[in-house]
């Protein structure tokens, strides 16, 4: 972290500060020492289990000293994992000191929160359900004291407004905070319980299997859009000419899906479904992707073979789902005139719909090496003029109102060549078939 800002590294030090105010009571707290030690050694193993194999965090330990211990001792379990973790770039001793003071804070809040609403008693008792009021009273508090800092910190680092840094944090990060909550709860119980340490030692293998489980989805996840990703700059490296279409087209369909009330499952799909929709383009000659005059009937018959060549690029990647029908059939037409198979009306997947008035929207707001940009007034009005016949007129309603409240704001994708040639309107959209 040597190029750190000085007010982030000044921030780091006020964390630090405020973790080591939180300890002074220490030598007057009566605590099971060695509870503090088995806890702080047993959260540093996993803390290193967990950064060199799932990329994670793992809070159960922190939050079971939370229930715990009084909340002096339960910062100091923290410290060890943190102070002695693995960094792999940066300032490791700066990046150590922020995340374990951070730590402690999160834990010593918690702590306060749950012993001040009776949560020792609850847990000692083992009192449900009430044992769970403090509990997620405390989960909150240190859900809120880590996002808190984190959105600070991002903000002084990365000069990010302190709205954005902090927007979605706490949402993001308090159900699984919350799922860890519930495992240090379990954990607490059991420590205190007949069984002793063993058995509350018991209730981290099935949370460390269901974290392996979520950690190998996130992976699979990851590798998935890695595909994708490199999928998208093989076609802008082909077609320089509309660089950045494809992932404009993603956020253009993800609008519409937003805007006619689709689950966000779905609203994901139709993002890929946007984004890969030209990958088929792969399969055409550079030549013709690139060729500034119009096309000979032959050649674009070739251009229009795309759709079929990227349908079986993704037929086998079995998470797109649906957006495999849109990457065939976002070039159908509601009038039965558009291709490969010239479908009719309903008989085009609702996704292909959806990514022919994205694909085509933003072909007319970008600038191409055969054309100008348009103003996004005069696309819409061509895509309301042709909904019925070329488009759905449900998909062009809910991008209209998706622009009405979050607008548009098109990147040209060329140099603007041939700028000065102006091209008149076409019977239909002109959607830019080469995009």
């Amino acid at each position: 972290m040597e190029a750190t800002p000085a007010r982030a590294r000044a921030y780091v030090v006020c964390a630090v500060v405020g973790a080591l105010w939180c300890l002074l009571p220490l030598p007057t707290v009566h605590a099971p020492w060695w509870a503090v030690a088995l806890l702080a050694a047993l959260y540093a193993g996993c803390e290193q289990v967990a950064r060199r194999r799932f990329a994670g965090t793992f809070y159960p330990v922190l939050l079971a000293a939370a229930f715990l211990l009084p909340p002096p001792a339960a910062a100091l379990v923290p410290l060890p994992g943190a102070l002695f973790s693995h960094v792999e770039q940066g300032s490791p001793w700066l990046r150590r000191g922020w995340r374990a003071a951070q730590l402690a804070l999160g834990v010593w809040a918690a702590a306060r929160v749950h012993w001040a609403l009776g949560g020792r008693n609850a847990v000692v008792a083992s009192d449900f359900p009430y044992a769970l009021v403090p509990a997620l009273a405390a989960v909150l508090a240190f859900c809120l004291v880590l996002t808190a800092l984190d959105g600070g910190i991002l903000a002084l680092a990365e000069r990010v407004p302190l709205r954005r840094a902090w927007r979605g944090l706490f949402l993001r990060s308090l159900a699984p905070i919350g799922v860890h909550g519930l495992a240090g709860l379990m954990m607490a119980v059991l420590w205190r319980s007949p069984y002793g340490p063993v058995a509350a030692l018991l209730v981290l293998l099935p949370m460390g299997v269901s974290w392996w489980v979520f950690a190998q989805y996130h992976q699979e996840r990851a590798a998935h859009q890695a595909t994708i990703r490199a999928l998208v700059q093989a076609v802008d490296i082909k077609d320089g000419y509309t660089r950045g279409h494809s992932e404009r087209v993603g956020q253009a369909s993800m609008m519409i899906a937003r805007e006619l009330g689709m689950d966000d499952s779905r609203v994901e799909v139709l993002r890929f479904a946007g984004i890969l929709h030209d990958v088929g383009k792969l399969g055409v000659p550079t030549r013709l992707l690139r060729k500034d005059g119009p096309l000979t009937p032959e050649e674009r018959r070739v251009i229009e073979l795309h759709p079929e060549y990227g349908h079986e690029m993704v037929r086998g990647i079995g998470f797109l789902g649906e957006a495999r029908a849109a990457v065939l059939h976002h070039h159908e037409r509601l009038d039965g005139s558009g291709y490969p198979y010239g479908l009719l009306g309903s008989q085009i997947p609702e996704s292909a719909r959806v990514v022919a008035v994205a694909d085509a929207f933003d072909a007319m707001t970008s600038t191409r090496s055969y054309r100008r940009a348009r103003p996004v007034s005069v696309a819409l009005a061509e895509l309301s003029r042709c909904a019925g016949t070329q488009f759905d007129p449900l998909m062009v309603r809910a991008l209209v109102r998706a622009l009405g409240r979050c607008g548009w704001h098109p990147a040209v994708t060329a140099d603007e060549v041939q700028s000065s040639i102006v091209f008149p309107p076409s019977p239909t959209v002109s959607t830019g078939m080469r995009g």
